[in-house]
């Protein structure tokens, strides 16, 4: 029986999670299947996968041929790479602690590469989000300027209507002020 390690399909639409599974090169996408390995969740950042480790090295030893994504899958989550290792212990090229040691600098150095990764992309979202205050900052300010402008026009306009009307109220008075004193003499 001809196995393969392939995706099955689950979630809702346009938000696809699948299941790692062995299953029988015959059976459909969303079939039967013999065991599951893991699932993988591509719609986070980055990819959430859930992996049986120890299983998948046994399937990949015995022969089950992975689906480009999953063989992709499987790479990234070392299981070749300890195959590559277990086959050196079997021609005797180094022991099993050599092996061991080995997939630990490897993991160790993947782990360093994608917190830099996660790093590099937390302090661009910092330094964008920065850049988007100073802007709105910058905003804030020219919009506080022009309301500071219109203020002091409408107070310069209603200083200059109130000093017409304390001038004109003035000449009124000045010429009554005037008539009543011929009057008296």
């Amino acid at each position: 029986m001809a196995t393969k390690i392939r995706l099955q399909r689950g979630g809702r639409k346009g938000y696809a999670v699948y299941r790692i599974v062995v299953a029988d090169s015959r059976s459909p996408r969303d079939g039967r299947f013999i065991e599951k390995l893991g699932t993988y969740n591509p719609n986070t950042n980055p990819s959430t996968i859930d992996l049986n480790f120890d299983r998948a090295l046994y399937w990949v030893e015995t022969g089950a041929q992975p689906t480009d994504t999953t063989r992709n899958i499987l790479k990234n989550e070392g299981v070749y790479m300890m195959k590559h290792l277990r086959g050196g212990v079997k021609k005797g090229a180094f022991d099993e602690e050599a092996a061991k040691q080995k997939f630990d600098a490897w993991k160790q150095a993947k782990e360093q590469k994608l917190n830099a990764v996660a790093q590099k992309e937390a302090d661009d979202r910092k330094a964008f989000a920065q850049k988007n205050l100073e802007q709105e900052k910058k905003v804030n300010e020219a919009i506080a300027k022009k309301i500071a402008d219109k203020k002091a026009a409408e107070a310069k306009a209603k200083a200059e209507a109130e000093a017409a009307k304390a001038a004109e109220a003035a000449e009124q008075a000045a010429p009554a002020a005037e008539g009543d004193a011929p009057a008296e003499a």
